[in-house]
């Protein structure tokens, strides 16, 4: 709507040609001839009565012209227009970020010398205030004045802004219409879609919109070239926004007006608002009402008037009189030739009961940097004392929290005179973890609220529904459910198992058998609240949210691990490059904390260290530190001695570390070595400490010859010796001894050879089958490539046997047998992988394939390229398959060898043996070649050498080198982690080889199914603890791990960064100081002008009475004794160094 004068009520100033509202007669007679006449009477014009609503003829998208910068939006609309409507258009449609806070500018209009210090009052402080808590500025919306300087400081905010944060400052300009130059430009009745307006320089009465604003409303109160207009509207949209929810849902949103300048009609406008109870901050120094103000409050609150406490009605007429002659001297001082001066006293009187809702700020004597501070000191001044529930600072912790002020919430919630408890923080508590507060989550932990009573599994799944549309965990959440409420504790754990694989069971498994029926177990507290909270925020990305919890999860060697698991593979389905690069530093954060922890801890204790890292968790669910180290490719966490140290004791088994080699290969082929002094056993502190006293202990014989041959290093040195002893039985098979069916084949040895493979599958068919989850055991076994290798062997080998086995396909399967051999002779490879120096050398020789397939991708352009254009040059026919794959691909590629055919290049060779008959080369016959274009061929020959031979041979060599380099420079860490692969494989397989294996395989069969005897080996890598042994090792874990903290926070302190900081810390305190002091100054010469006027009034009286007749006396005035003494004695000490003066 607009509104549009309808009555003319003559301005007496113009003569009878203006009326009242700013706009001639004729203008009235036009837009309503019914309703104009001379006014009936009316002696003073009123927007309310003398005007009508229509519908507004000015909205859309505003374009400044010259301003490379978005449009702006605006809108037309009447002053009585409710709020409600305006909001939800700015909320909704020009889909304004809901905001935080709302500061209202108000004053400065018309001001052209703004002071320096209120400039940056308004750029560094305002401005950053509303950057950090994401606030609307509502200003005037106009060229000029204050307003001005706010949409400057908003623009050079923008401009220095990154992109993410530009449009948490939003600017609104609510300007009167009437006043607004060029207003005709935004008129259209169909909407301006952008409307194109052009800043001129104006005259007093108009002024040019602010192209810094996001938003204009223009309010219309049907006059023209007046102002205030909007005030109205303005008070009733701030009061309507003070009571809407912020974008968490927890508090109203905080509306704070800000007063600078101000002429006499701004008292009203601050006693109204503070009627609805909207607090102000009035910025000293600035003008008329913010002065007035401002030394109201300070005049009262010092005076000698008010500090009197009358009783009789009497004294309080009396007391009533005296503060509001007190209030009309002031009022009379500001302003000056004001008519109604008995209103302003009683705004001014009205005000200053609401005095608990007004903040002055001194610029000149505080810090302009901490302006966002003294904003939600505002603020919360404001909410104490409009707060009526019981605990009354329960809504300035809220303030504090959608500030994120940890630092004022310390020094004025959390100082320790206020008992808080848990219902006082939980809502607050619920807030800081989803927006990302941790700070707050440290102070709430620290203050009162106990977790354990915190996080039930209701509260755990609110927190999973909070999480971005935009996240990748929720796109997997996604997968499972089809809306946000319906997410529940399970789904959480298939998402968790869709991460972490097999490597530990599912999370929140006693949640899962009741959500057929009633869902009771909401309700229930969660087992482990930390590591729950831990893997919420792990899951988001929160580094600093996911540090805290880990600190105070437990299990803090785990935790990290799977912290670091949990990352890598968000890394690996993140598409954004900044969020998967910042998921890939923490989740390398987290391996280090990891391994610094373990340091500590293998420090501490080596024994108690290596059952930390085979100790199977109740947090997450039956898996150990070396598993999960292994799923998460942490590779710097086993290049720890510690974990290289526990690995190297189970490779070796009961043996001594230092058992030379030479040693164990005499004890292999003379096995009675094993009870001479050859070999050093070590002791074994476990099967003394753990076996029970119910079990015999075995013989001597027995045992040593256990520990020799059950260890992984003598598996190890067996499986080496009887492959290499394979290799040649399948060398001699395929060269000498391989019969046709024709001449009596396969001979024996070929049978050996059969049987040999066969045994080589039975122990692949072991080590996937052998648990109940097959399918997981098949694909963890599937990923290892070395496995891939030997299952091709296998199935190439299956293949060739059955070929081999016919006369018409015998020579096939010849060859399939001779490609067998080539891939049973590259699994020798791994076998190096357990030398220090030749371990690395197989991950370079990995990547550089990798390398190597990305080469050739280049190198077939250009061979393909080149040996067509060839083909086709030198031989115009040559249908023969055979003869164009050979001259199109094999012969280019010869060609970078150095073979290079001269015949075809020269020329002048000419073959007999040619025809150029097609039927006759369709018959077999070879084409003649083409001389014509023989010239191109060199020049394309000369071209494809130089591309290949230098420039793609010199690539290659490139990566190469950066693969090896890459690799070598971290040789030591990749040979440390693959050496754990190789351990685990041979500590898992039997202590026989192949093909004597297949004996193994049988006890194992008998051991396992029939007599259901568990494995002893399997307590190397996992070490079940219960009860105190367990509270033991986390303790002690814990304790190495506060340790560890304590050090890493002494070393922060003393960087120097934190000296820097320390130090800025203690200069903020002294300026702060300062402005104490010099506020206390003030005051004290106020004190002072008031008694030096004091004691002239006395030294007066004094003076008169003792001149008059009225009382007769006998003595002197009184003086001060302190003061006469002192002149005394100044006269004395003078009188004493310079008696030639006198």
């Amino acid at each position: 709507k607009k509104r549009v004068c309808t009555t003319f009520v003559e301005d007496a100033s113009s003569n009878g040609v203006l009326c009242q509202c700013g706009h001639v007669r004729n203008v009235h007679n036009v837009l309503e001839p019914r309703d104009s006449g001379d006014g009936g009477g009316a002696a003073e014009w009123d927007s309310s009565q003398h005007t009508t609503e229509c519908t507004t003829d000015a909205f859309g998208e505003l374009e400044f012209a010259g301003a490379a910068r978005r449009h702006s939006y605006f809108l037309r609309l009447s002053c009585d227009t409710q709020p409600e409507i305006i909001y939800n258009l700015m909320t909704t449609y020009w889909a304004l970020p809901s905001p935080n806070l709302v500061v209202s500018v108000v004053g400065g209009e018309g001001c052209e010398n703004i002071a320096t210090w209120l400039r940056e009052v308004l750029r560094n402080g305002l401005v950053r205030a509303a950057q950090s808590t994401g606030a609307w500025i509502l200003t005037g919306g106009i060229w000029e004045g204050v307003a001005r300087c706010v949409g400057e400081a908003v623009r050079d905010h923008d401009a220095a802004a990154p992109a993410l944060s530009k449009n948490k400052v939003i600017a609104v300009g609510l300007a009167p219409w009437g006043v607004v130059h060029n207003r005709q430009q935004l008129v259209n009745a169909q909407g301006s879609f952008p409307a194109r307006y052009y800043v001129q320089n104006t005259s007093h009465d108009t002024c040019c919109l602010d192209n810094n604003c996001q938003a204009f409303l223009l309010v219309d109160d049907g006059s023209t070239g007046r102002r205030g207009g909007e005030t109205a509207f303005r008070a009733n949209l701030e009061d309507y926004i003070s009571h809407q929810r912020t974008g968490s849902g927890s508090i109203e949103i905080p509306v704070l007006c800000m007063l600078i300048s101000g002429d006499a009609r701004m008292l009203e406008r601050v006693d109204t608002s503070l009627k609805r109870s909207t607090p102000w901050l009035v910025l000293s120094g600035t003008g008329p009402a913010a002065d007035f103000i401002s030394e109201l409050l300070l005049s009262l609150a010092c005076s000698s008037v008010s500090q009197t406490c009358p009783s009789t009605m009497c004294e309080i007429a009396e007391y009533l009189s005296d503060i509001r002659e007190l209030v009309r001297d002031k009022v009379n001082r500001y302003f000056q030739g004001e008519d109604d001066l008995e209103k302003l006293v009683d705004c001014a009187l009205s005000i200053y009961q609401n005095r608990e809702l007004i903040t002055v700020f001194h610029g000149q004597q505080e810090g302009l940097y901490d302006f966002d501070t003294v904003l939600l000191k505002a603020l919360v001044r404001a909410s104490k004392r409009l707060s009526s529930d019981a605990s009354q600072y329960t809504q300035e912790l809220k303030l504090a929290v959608a500030w994120n002020r940890v630092d004022i919430a310390k020094a004025e919630l959390f100082a320790g005179n206020i008992q808080w408890t848990y219902e006082d923080l939980d809502d607050s508590m619920t807030d800081a973890l989803i927006n990302d507060k941790p700070q707050f989550v440290r102070l709430f932990c620290e203050n009162g609220l106990n977790i354990v009573d915190y996080l039930t599994y209701e509260r755990l799944e609110s927190l999973y529904r909070s999480f971005s549309d935009s996240t990748v965990v929720y796109t997997l959440l996604r997968e499972h459910l089809s809306d946000r409420l319906s997410l529940s504790a399970s789904l959480v754990s298939c998402v968790l198992w869709d991460l972490l694989g097999d490597v530990c069971q599912p999370f929140y498994y006693e949640t899962m058998d009741l959500l057929q029926g009633k869902c009771a177990y909401r309700d229930k507290h969660c087992q482990s609240p930390w590591a729950a909270l831990f893997i919420w925020a792990v899951l988001q990305n929160r580094s600093e949210m996911a540090i805290y919890f880990w600190e105070m999860a437990g299990e803090s060697v785990l935790s990290a691990l799977g912290g670091c698991k949990l990352l890598r593979e968000i890394s690996q389905l993140e598409s954004e490059t900044e969020s998967k690069v910042a998921v890939k530093e923490l989740a390398q954060k987290f391996e280090d904390l990891a391994h610094d922890v373990f340091g500590e801890c293998y420090q501490s204790s080596e024994r108690r260290s290596f059952n930390l890292l085979i100790r199977k968790s109740p947090r997450w669910p039956g898996t150990t530190c070396l598993q999960m180290a292994t799923a998460a490719d942490a590779r710097h966490f086993f290049s720890h001695d510690g974990v290289q140290a526990l690995l190297s004791q189970i490779w070796w088994g009961s043996m001594d570390r230092s058992t030379h080699v030479w040693k164990l290969v005499s004890c292999f082929f003379v096995p009675p070595l094993i009870y001479t002094d050859l070999i050093a056993f070590r002791k074994d502190e476990e099967d003394a400490g753990a076996s029970s006293a119910s079990k015999m202990r075995r013989p001597f014989i027995v045992s040593q010859w256990r520990k020799f041959w059950f260890a992984p290093v003598t598996s190890f040195l067996g499986n080496v010796l009887m492959y290499f002893l394979f290799l040649v039985l399948f060398a001699y098979v395929l060269l000498v001894d391989f019969k046709s069916p024709s001449q009596g084949g396969p001979s024996k040895l070929e049978f050996l050879l059969y049987f040999w493979v066969f045994t080589l599958a039975c122990e692949e068919f072991r080590q996937v089958s052998g648990s109940a989850k097959s399918l997981d055991r098949l694909k963890t076994y599937i990923q290892d490539k070395w496995n891939k290798c030997d299952l091709t062997a296998i199935v190439i080998f299956i293949c060739a046997l059955c070929c081999r086995m016919f006369p018409w396909s015998f020579k096939f399967g010849r060859a399939l047998m001779a490609v067998d051999y080539i891939v049973f002779t590259m699994r020798l490879i791994h076998i190096f992988a357990v030398h220090k120096q030749l371990g690395p050398k197989i991950i370079i020789v990995g990547k550089m394939m990798k390398d190597i397939f990305f080469f050739l991708f280049f190198l077939a352009v250009w061979l393909v390229a080149y040996g067509v254009a060839n083909q086709a040059l030198l031989y115009s026919y040559d249908p023969r398959p055979d003869w164009i794959f050979r001259r199109v691909l094999h012969k280019p590629y010869m060609h970078i060898y150095g073979l290079l055919p001269m015949e075809e290049v020269d020329g002048e060779w000419l073959q007999i043996n040619c025809t150029d008959n097609r039927t006759l080369i369709q018959a077999g016959a070879e084409p003649c070649m083409n001389t014509y274009a023989n010239w191109l061929v060199i020049l394309l020959q000369t071209v494809y050498l130089l591309v290949t031979n230098i420039l793609l041979i010199n690539l290659l060599i490139a990566m190469f080198s950066y693969t090896f380099n890459k690799v070598q420079d971290h040789s030591d860490t990749y040979w440390k982690f693959q050496r754990y692969s190789l351990i685990v494989e041979y500590h898992s397989r039997p202590c026989l080889a192949p093909p004597f294996i297949i004996i193994s395989h049988l006890n194992v069969f008998i051991k396992r199914y029939i007599r259901r005897i568990p494995s002893e080996k399997r307590k190397h890598f996992v070490l079940e603890l219960q009860g105190v042994k367990a509270s033991r090792l986390n303790m002690w874990e814990a304790i190495q791990k506060e340790d560890l903290l304590s050090a890493q926070n002494k070393r922060q302190r003393e960087s120097d960064t934190e000296r820097l900081k320390r130090t800025s810390i203690k200069v903020d305190s002294m300026l702060k100081r300062m402005a104490e002091n010099r506020d206390h100054d003030r005051r004290l010469q106020l004190l002072e002008t008031e008694m030096e006027f004091c004691c002239n009034a006395l030294s007066w009286m004094m003076e008169a009475m003792s001149q008059s007749n009225l009382i007769a006396t006998d003595r002197t005035p009184p003086i001060l004794r302190g003061i006469l003494n002192a002149l005394i004695e100044e006269l004395a000490f003078t009188s004493f160094n310079h008696p030639q003066s006198q």
